[in-house]
């Protein structure tokens, strides 16, 4: 017998570490959301600065905040799946610890789950600095979303996902140090699953100039390994998706 779920509870899986900075304000806006059955599951990754500090205090007031603390340091994936063994909701919701969600996203993305009955739902972005300031705008997304899709396109945030564990099972992430999470959106929507995306930017996405996604040509790396080593394509039509990877990245990011 599989897990069972709290089947109205969202439960938004956090990584931290050393995020003192905008720890608050990226709580604080979970906290904030139109759907209010959520549980916010923070597992912090060793941080040396008031990170946890600043959790604990918000603790206090919202008991709906976990904490744990990782014995050591090992990374966003394994903190995302400490955090997955704790949760206690149907749904998953991901939040890294320095973006930030607008108040309406888990309420339209549950509604936007259950009209067209599919598991797996992601949003446009808009993306800021390490001040928050914008500097990019909403980019207008694919609606539908199919693993051959995904192949090619940078498309799905880890920050706007949220997947319905009755429907698609309780997963983990790979324990890479880096494209843990488009390792694991090939591996949920392999079987034939499709996502669904909403055109709006629900998401704050930060480009920090120390974050691993900032160097796009270790980004580019990853995904040829995770094509040609986890998911067990050819290197020619990885060649292709790679290339086709790398083209949409830069128009994400620059164009």
């Amino acid at each position: 017998m599989g897990r069972q779920y709290n089947n109205e509870l969202v439960s938004v899986i956090m990584p931290t570490y050393n995020l003192e900075k905008y720890i608050k304000r990226t709580l604080e806006s979970a906290l904030r959301q139109t759907y209010e059955k959520i549980e916010i599951v923070i597992v912090d990754d060793r941080s040396t600065d008031r990170t946890t500090y600043i959790i604990e205090e918000l603790q206090k007031e919202y008991p709906q905040i976990v904490c744990y603390s990782q014995e050591k340091n090992m990374g966003a994936g394994a903190a995302r799946n400490k955090a997955l063994e704790l949760a206690k909701g149907r749904y998953v919701a991901f939040l890294d610890g320095d973006d930030f969600w607008k108040p309406q996203k888990i309420e339209l993305q549950l509604k936007l789950m259950k009209e067209k009955a599919c598991p797996f739902s992601y949003t446009a972005i808009e993306m800021i600095d390490e001040d928050d300031k914008l500097i990019k705008p909403k980019r207008k997304i694919k609606e539908k979303c199919n693993y051959k899709y995904l192949l090619t396109n940078t498309i799905i945030a880890t920050s706007s996902v949220v997947i319905d564990r009755e429907v698609l099972g309780d997963f983990r992430m790979p324990l890479r140090r880096g494209g843990q999470d488009y390792a694991t959106w090939l591996e949920l929507l392999r079987d034939g699953t499709m996502a669904y995306g909403i055109n709006e930017a629900l998401v704050q996405y930060r480009i920090s100039s120390d974050s691993l996604s900032s160097n796009k040509l270790k980004s580019i790396k990853q995904v040829w390994e995770i094509q040609t080593q986890d998911e067990g394509i050819g290197k020619g039509a990885a060649i292709f998706h790679v290339c086709s990877f790398a083209f949409h990245a830069i128009k994400k990011y620059f164009i």
